[in-house]
Parts: structure tokens; sequence; C-alpha cells
């Protein structure tokens, strides 16, 4: 099981900014736990999340020399994606592509048409500067807009941005209405439909609901897992109340379980786990 921290969602929501050097010392901690990537940061407009508008200045501060986990970093226009890729250290770009075109207007500004064209303008960039692109598929489970949504309008999309030449796709739940039914059906279909992408599961939850969601994603054929300790973080575009991002601990339990290879010390990740009260109001 490939594990994606996401300190960057579990950040991104506060109101109150978090110093870059803690944010650095951190990040450093995560880096030191074993996971396949670590989503760091984002180059976003600094109005619309003023937590990440330090991103270039943490960067400078995390030390990659002991670790081999990868650095992501999420993009919403071609300017941050510029930004980006003047960093050799980042491996990934993230881009938030949503099958809601309200909440593609919310979150990047553009319509869906637009942002599959700025899709392909980042893959190239991409393929220019040695990085892959993850394209996140939002409200990929459903959405509160009233909107028509359906698991042929997702498939549609995935098999769109597929044929961009994208390797990289996760289904993200950014409201927390997927469940067992939904994502076994979504990731049963795509995973053998599109065998050369690699799916992932951005999952959000409820502490009630995180296991079952897991456990379909998983039994489905999905191997690669965003989360965050304690469940922390967010989407802030998305509706006034944050729901909870994966927890870290419940995957790691459930990898255990299942005696799943996860790269992660235990022993590091509790010094991470412990770090995290430092870094977050709880």
């Amino acid at each position: 099981m490939k594990i994606v921290e996401c300190p960057r969602d579990a950040m991104q929501g506060l109101s109150e900014f978090i110093p870059t050097q803690k944010k650095a010392d951190y990040l450093n901690m995560l880096l030191q736990v074993g996971f396949d990537t670590l989503d760091f940061g984002s180059f976003v407009s600094p109005k619309a999340i003023p937590q990440m508008r330090d991103t270039a200045e943490v960067l400078n501060q995390i030390q990659l020399d002991n670790t081999d986990t990868k650095l992501l970093a999420i993009v919403a226009n071609q300017r941050g994606a510029n930004d980006a890729c003047q960093f050799d250290e980042i491996q990934y770009l993230g881009y938030p592509f949503s099958v809601s075109e309200t909440f593609q207007q919310r979150n990047t500004n553009n319509s869906i048409e637009a942002s599959l064209s700025l899709v392909e303008e980042i893959q190239s960039m991409c393929e220019k500067h040695n990085k892959e692109l993850v394209v996140y598929l939002s409200m990929a489970f459903g959405n509160p807009y009233g909107e028509v949504w359906n698991e042929e309008i997702v498939a549609k999309w995935g098999k769109k941005l597929a044929t961009l030449g994208v390797k990289n796709l996760a289904l993200a739940d950014t409201i927390g209405v997927s469940n067992a039914d939904n994502i076994s059906r979504l990731f049963s279909t795509l995973i053998p439909a599109f065998t050369e992408v690699e799916w992932g599961a951005h999952l959000h939850t409820t502490p009630a609901t995180w296991r079952e969601k897991v456990e379909a994603a998983y039994s489905s054929g999905c191997t690669r897992f965003d989360s965050a300790i304690k469940g922390l973080g967010g989407c802030p575009m998305a509706k006034d109340d944050l729901v909870g991002n994966m927890p870290t601990e419940k995957l790691l339990s459930f990898a255990q379980e299942k005696k799943l290879h996860t790269g992660v010390n235990p022993l590091a990740f509790e010094s991470a786990y412990n770090k995290a009260i430092d870094i977050f109001p709880l």
C-alpha cells in the first residue's frame, strides 16, 4: 500500500498562520517516516489559501538527503505549475479537476472545459521538467450543488484525462459523501478499464466510516491512499464545515491487519504524530 501523507491538506484551512520554520520542522519529521509521497504545499493564490503563501520558503528548508519520500505540490493554474516546475525537489504536481462545474469554478475559477485544456498544458510542462502529474477527480462521489452526478460522468472525465497521458488519477471525496457501495463500484469499474493509470483514493471521512471506505477501495484494487495524521483538514473551498481527511493512523492499522507493506517506520511515525499536537489546534 502506498500512503500519501497530506500535511498541506491538513493545514490549508486553518485561519491562524503556521510559521514557516514550524511547517518545515514538521515536514522534515514526516520525511523520515517512510511515506511514499508527501503532499507538502501548494503554489496557489495567497488570497485564496493564505496558509500556503510560504510554500517556496518552506521547500528551501526541507531536508531530502535521507529520505525516499517524493514531494507533491498542488497547483491550480499555469502560473502555479510554472512556479512548481522550477524546483527539482518536487516530483509530482497535483491538479484538482472537478466533475462538478460549480466546484471547479469555486476551487480554480475555471470551467471544466478550460480545466481540461489546462491539464493538457500542465501535463506538457511536467514532461518537459521530468515531473509527473496527479489529477484529482474531485466531487467524484457526489456533490452538494444539485447538479447531475453519476458514475458514468466520473468515468467519462477519467477517460478524457487518461487520453491526455495522465498516469496518476485520484478519486477525491471532497465533502465526505462516499460510501462502501459507490467506492467499490467506481474503483471496480475504472481500474480494469484504465490499466495504464495508477488510481488513488483521496477519501474524506468521519470517525465512524473510515474502515468501510478503506476496505471498499482496497478490495476493489486501489493501493494508493491519501491521508493526514489525526484525520485533520479538508477543503476550505467546498463548504463551511470541513470534513476530515482519512486518518493516517487508521490507514496504518488497516495495513498492519492485512499484513501490507507500507514502508512506514512505526517509531518515526509516532514522533511525527506527537509533533502534530504542537502544529495543529486540537
